[in-house]
């Protein structure tokens, strides 16, 4: 995934490797690496783990999303899974909103007990509810939050109430899909990127929905925001390279301001 931004002029590339089985094997199913360039020579300037980073980034997509596009009194959220993604996206969306509980289900019972007791060490820790089925989970919520690998709906979008944002993170090719019919043609359509969503996100691909924006035509006050408190909204990302050269470029200048990493000399 490589990005040059004409502005700042940062320019990276980032590598993803997705292995289903690794978690069979105790490492995750996403591994990524970020390589940092000078956009005059093309030499690198800095390698980064993009595990982190990535989790990061994508976060705070979610939580920017969620700013723009969840009501302002929302406080409850229904967190579909339990790994990486999923703690990012919460920790996005509190960052925004002032989350007083969440609905916490996976599939793995352990995986949601690991993740809502890490939570409840948090500063301004939200109540962790762990529920048993997705009709539990979204039950009166004010936000959804997909991040799985499922290939199928997670909830019924027929019990999701007026007023509620969802956004969803965990499908990434044309069969996938967290999010059913029924809750994308009852909401307005909000993309991380129209061109790489109709090429990779099934939630929209599968029932052949219409954009209605992306996140940056929001930001820049071409599309507006929330328009009511009872309208639905969905956020689909399936992330953009530019995402990861802005958050590198980032990172590498707080390296170098507090002398952070290992230096290598590259002949």
């Amino acid at each position: 995934m490589p990005a040059y931004l004409r502005s700042s002029q940062d320019l990276g590339i980032k590598i993803v490797s997705i292995y289903r089985d690794n978690p069979l094997k105790g490492i995750p199913t996403v591994t990524a690496i970020v390589i940092v360039l000078d956009p005059q020579t093309g030499r690198p300037r800095a390698l980064i783990e993009g595990d982190s980073l990535t989790a990061i980034r994508t976060g705070a997509t979610g939580g920017l999303a969620s700013d723009l596009l969840a009501r302002r009194n929302a406080k409850t959220v229904a967190l579909f899974g339990a790994g990486v993604q999923a703690r990012a996206q919460l920790q996005g969306v509190m960052a925004v909103r002032s989350i007083a509980q969440v609905n916490l289900f996976d599939l793995s019972a352990s995986a949601a007990q690991k993740l809502a007791d890490e939570i409840a060490s948090w500063v301004d820790a939200p109540a962790v509810n762990l529920v048993s089925n997705s009709k539990e989970a979204i039950q009166q919520v004010d936000i959804i939050i997909t991040a799985t690998t499922s290939s199928e709906p997670v909830f019924d979008g027929n019990e999701i109430k007026p007023g509620t944002h969802i956004t969803g993170v965990g499908s990434y090719t044309p069969q996938m899909r967290e999010v059913d019919e029924t809750t994308v043609r009852r909401a307005r359509i909000v993309v991380d990127s129209r061109e790489a969503c109709l090429a990779e996100a099934g939630d929209i691909i599968i029932p052949k929905v219409t954009i209605d924006a992306e996140l940056g035509e929001i930001i820049n006050g071409l599309k507006p925001g929330r328009q009511s408190d009872e309208e639905i909204t969905f956020f689909k990302t399936v992330g953009v390279a530019v995402e990861d050269a802005a958050a590198a470029a980032a990172i590498l200048s707080e390296a170098e301001k507090n002398e952070l990493g290992t230096v290598i000399e590259v002949s």
